[in-house]
């Protein structure tokens, strides 16, 4: 495992070009500033700047090399490297609340918007008039969606929100794609079908994430817990709830492992075998050792009275120093990924070595 810090702003999400040698991120702000290694450092190279509001989402296609940007001022841009120089794109996404998250789909043809709006935009581009259109899915959601992740198939997309529901919808727009097959969620699916909701997820969904496979869903909320829904054992669910601080990203990093990480500032590892069988595996940090040195008895008694503690620190035993917002593939595919990364509030990214257990 490594870090990177990037400043002493937090960073709100990040994203990777195809080869992993570029990364956007933003520091929390209307920017979105974009490096490149070179040597042991990160050099920045463009910065993207046609937000007004902070930004909330990004994302980078890694074939056809498009990033997507939301932020809080209800827009959405694609940009597109042409000489150099990265060009945006207004999407009309057709919003009146803030833009809260942003996810490609795998065929990278079409991407899903969240916002405060209480709908998701699923945006593509219509060539005959040159610009991006979004289609709304608005029911049944009654507030904030919080994180988005399409489905393999190009078509299924999962949603997480704000009213402590979990959802699956259809995203197939026939203007653009061939009528899809049928899939262990449902075989009937129009624009906007609701193909599994399930209520009362114990808090704000904060993040969700599709299987390599695409039958099983997990889902982090606010409660603390992890889930995972099996569509291919009749939509059942397993929760376990953690004695952690709550979540904020998950990642299916193997057909049967799971990654997740968020206020407790360190990613944790779960293992999924089936319906009732998902268990805690380990931290994936490794504890900073720290060297006690010698204190006085006044300095003692003062962080005694002070912190209630007698440590003198107030580093943490952590990577991170600060909650973790998002977790990313850095390489493998989504069903055998060897390296994550996550951006945390403390301002660094963070890469992290897995390996499956056998």
């Amino acid at each position: 495992m490594s870090l990177y810090s990037f400043g002493i702003e937090p960073l709100s999400c990040h994203a990777w070009n195809k080869d992993r040698t570029q990364i956007a991120v933003s520091p929390n702000n209307n920017v979105v500033n974009i490096y490149e290694k070179k040597g042991k450092d990160w050099m920045k190279i463009h910065e993207l700047t046609e937000h007004s509001g902070r930004i909330t989402g990004v994302d980078w296609a890694p074939e056809s090399n498009r990033i997507v940007t939301c932020a809080s001022d209800r827009n959405a841009y694609v940009w597109s490297l042409k000489d150099g120089v990265w060009k945006p794109t207004l999407v009309l996404v057709r919003i009146n609340r803030a833009a809260t998250c942003v996810k490609w789909s795998p065929l990278e043809n079409k991407f899903a918007l969240g916002s405060g709006a209480r709908l998701i935009s699923v945006c593509y581009f219509e060539k005959e008039n040159d610009w991006w259109l979004s289609k709304h899915i608005k029911k049944p959601m009654c507030s904030t969606v919080l994180s988005l992740d399409w489905h393999p198939n190009n078509i299924l997309l999962a949603a997480g929100s704000a009213d402590l529901h979990c959802r699956v919808f259809s995203a197939y727009i026939k203007d653009i794609e061939e009528k899809p097959g049928p899939t262990p969620w449902g075989s009937k699916m129009p624009f906007g079908e609701v193909m599994l909701e399930l209520k009362d997820c114990g808090g704000w969904v904060h993040g969700v994430s599709f299987s390599p496979s695409g039958d099983q869903l997990a889902w982090v909320a606010h409660n603390s817990s992890i889930s995972v829904v099996d569509a291919a054992q009749g939509k059942e669910v397993t929760q376990l709830t953690t004695d952690h601080l709550p979540l904020l990203s998950v990642l299916f990093v193997s057909p049967t492992e799971i990654v997740a990480a968020g206020h407790n500032c360190c990613p944790y590892q779960f293992t999924y075998k089936g319906p009732g069988a998902l268990e805690f595996v380990k931290k994936l940090d490794i504890p900073k050792q720290t060297s006690k040195g010698s204190m006085s008895a006044m300095q003692h008694f003062r962080n005694l009275d002070k912190k209630a503690t007698e440590e003198d620190s107030n580093e943490l035993n952590t990577l991170h120093q600060n909650s973790i917002m998002q977790l990313c593939i850095v390489s493998g595919e989504k069903g055998k990924v060897e390296k994550f990364s996550s951006v945390s509030l403390d301002g660094a990214v963070g890469i992290w070595t897995f390996k499956v257990r056998i």
